[in-house]
This record gives structure tokens, C-alpha cells and sequence, in this order.
């Protein structure tokens, strides 16, 4: 039951922010070149809040599903980096990105360390919960950390811009089409914590 209806909320949030591509006003934000919290500085603040706080609530499910999994062992690697991907969403939320129109900001700041969290926590969470979620089950085993190595990689071109930039190369922001390769490591990542829901749905049914 846990991973399931996690695996529906994850998915319900995620429809949402597809929603917000395609409905104006936020219509018109570039999904190549502006990040996905570009959608919080607008009127539809509340919906992208929504849709990260149905993704936060349905992952903390996974989550815990995957720790009754693993009983008697719990893959408590993969338990901390969950923990740190839904508390960062919950912060995400609770600060908004900086507004370059009006200037920095502390809670800017703030979320933006805690989106390089949430990026890199949820794959390397997946990566480390799969050989003890699907001991028996390859297939499974490898969709999940495919999707995990994909997330990983797209944000390893983020990576490489911010140490060019460091040796005078352009700015990391730049450096990348920032907002479509965001959404590349975020859809790459939550897509591997659908599959690890959906797995354990899949594979308790057939040993059932």
C-alpha cells in the first residue's frame, strides 16, 4: 500500500508542474532556459508549492516502504538521502528562489543549496536503496538505477560549468541550457523513485 499510493502522489505532483508548462500565464516561461522555481515568483506560487509538497508527502511513503523492505537491515544510506531529498523540497517551498529583478536575497541562498541537495540526493538515495529493495529482481534493479545514473549525469554537466567557470571559463548558469538540463536531472531522478515504488508493488504481487 505504501509504495503504491507514494508512487500516485509522486506522479500527481509531477503532473502538476507538467501542467504548469503548458497553461498561461507560466506558459511562457522557457522550460530550456529558466529553472523550474521560476513558476514560484508568479501567481501560480501555489501551485508549484503544491505539486513539490504532494512529490514530498508521496516520497517520504517510498521511503518508508522501502525501510520495512529492507527489515531487518534497512539500507540506512538510502534512508538519510531520502530524508534529505523530501526535507529539501519542504524547504524549497518554504523559501523562495531569488528574484534577480529585485536583487539577492538570504532565502534565495537558501534554496538554492537546498535544490543542489534534493538534485543529488534523491539519484544516489535510489542507487544505494535498489540492490537491497530488489535482491531477486535485475530488472527492476537496473530501471531504477538507470534513471538514478542518467539524473547523475545531467548533473554532472552543471558540475563541469561551475569548474570551468572557476579556471575563467562562463558562468555555470550559462555554461548549460540551465533550466532544460534541470529538468532533465530532476525528471531522470524522480523517475527512478517511481520505478523503485512501482518494483515493490510489482514484485510483492508475484511472490504473493
Amino acid at each position: 500500500m505504501l509504495p503504491g499510493l507514494g508512487a500516485l502522489l509522486v506522479s500527481a505532483g509531477v503532473l502538476g508542474l507538467l501542467v504548469l508548462h503548458l497553461v498561461p500565464p507560466t506558459s511562457a516561461i522557457s522550460p530550456v532556459r529558466r529553472t523550474l522555481s521560476e513558476y514560484a515568483l508568479g501567481e501560480a506560487k501555489w501551485a508549484f508549492d503544491g505539486s513539490l509538497l504532494l512529490i514530498a508527502v508521496g516520497s517520504a511513503l517510498v521511503f518508508a516502504a522501502v525501510a520495512r523492505r529492507g527489515v531487518p537491515k534497512p539500507p540506512a544510506t538510502a534512508l538519510v538521502l531520502g530524508v534529505v531529498w523530501t526535507v529539501s523540497l519542504v524547504v524549497i517551498v518554504a523559501f523562495t528562489k531569488t528574484n534577480w529583478a529585485v536583487g539577492p536575497s538570504l532565502g534565495g541562498t537558501i534554496h538554492r543549496y537546498a535544490s543542489v541537495a534534493a538534485f543529488v540526493s534523491l539519484p544516489a538515495s535510489v542507487l544505494f536503496a535498489v540492490r537491497r529493495v530488489f535482491p531477486d529482481n535485475p530488472g527492476w534493479r537496473w530501471a531504477a538505477r538507470g534513471c538514478a545514473v542518467v539524473s547523475l549525469l545531467w548533473f554532472g554537466s552543471i558540475v563541469v560549468g561551475a569548474v570551468g567557470m572557476a579556471f575563467g571559463g562562463p558562468p555555470w548558469w550559462r555554461f548549460v541550457p540551465l533550466g532544460l538540463v534541470e529538468r532533465m536531472v530532476a525528471f531522470a531522478a524522480v523517475a527512478g523513485l517511481v520505478v523503485l515504488a512501482v518494483g515493490m508493488v510489482r514484485t510483492r504481487r508475484t511472490t504473493a
